[in-house]
């Protein structure tokens, strides 16, 4: 792989495992250093390790929403002035409506949404102050077709969808870019309370994506001419029917 970011810095949250990880990996092969955002401590030191000496782990628990606000500062310290921001984590529930459990949906509609505007408006004022930045998404399919075994985990990506449109609008004006990866099923933690012949299937017929082809759309995402934005990108299984 060519040295694509070199001399770029990013932040990844959700990197301890999946899709962040997978993201923070292939950030670092193309030249970038690399902190990797999550509340797993034990887990991001001995990543971290395993990267190498552009991997840079913080502790941050995304539902303390003063450790969120609080945490540019502590990026800076470790990597100087921050050219990409990926809001990666993020939790799954799904299950018909009428039988779910409400605070297993408060939780992960605070991560998944609470959690990622926050960070967003934690990371901006430092990138327009640039006037340059990166700021993606991983956001779902479910944000742009309505999934129907997965109605609230559907909303929380639509909400994050709206947000990120109206807020690209607003600071593409300062060089920023904006914009979302919108993956189908992948090969994660978020799809351990997945029904087991669900998976099993889904394994069988090839209907999942590794983190690594998440984090390759990614790449190419951030590696377009800055005069360029890539603000939705969706990929899917090729067995996949949506």
């Amino acid at each position: 792989m060519t040295m694509q970011l070199n001399g770029k810095t990013a932040a990844v949250t959700g990197a301890a495992s999946g899709i962040g990880l997978a993201c923070a990996q292939i950030l670092i092969e193309a030249g970038a250093k690399v902190v990797l955002i999550d509340r797993a401590a034990d887990k991001l030191e001995s990543l971290c390790a395993e990267l190498g000496k552009n991997a840079y782990p913080l502790v941050v628990d995304l539902l303390d929403g003063k450790q969120v606000s609080g945490m540019m500062p502590r990026i800076e310290a470790l990597v100087g002035p921050l050219d990409i921001f990926h809001a990666n984590a993020g939790a799954y529930v799904g299950g018909p409506a009428a039988e779910g459990d409400p605070d297993a949906w408060d939780r992960m509609l605070n991560l998944n949404i609470n959690a990622v505007f926050r960070c967003v408006n934690t990371v901006l004022p430092h990138m327009i102050a640039r006037r340059t930045g990166d700021v993606i998404f991983t956001s779902s399919v479910a944000g742009v077709i309505p999934v129907v075994w997965e109605p609230v985990y559907t909303a929380s990506k639509f909400a994050v969808q709206a947000f990120l449109h109206a807020t690209r609008r607003q600071v593409s004006q300062h060089g920023i870019r904006m914009g979302a990866v919108l993956p189908g099923p992948v090969v994660t933690a978020l799809l351990d309370d997945w029904p087991k012949a669900k998976m099993e299937e889904a394994l069988a017929n090839g209907s999942l994506m590794q983190p690594r082809e998440v984090a390759e759309a990614v790449l190419f995402m951030l590696t377009r001419p800055r005069g360029v934005v890539v603000r939705d990108l969706v990929i899917l299984p090729n067995s996949v029917d949506l």
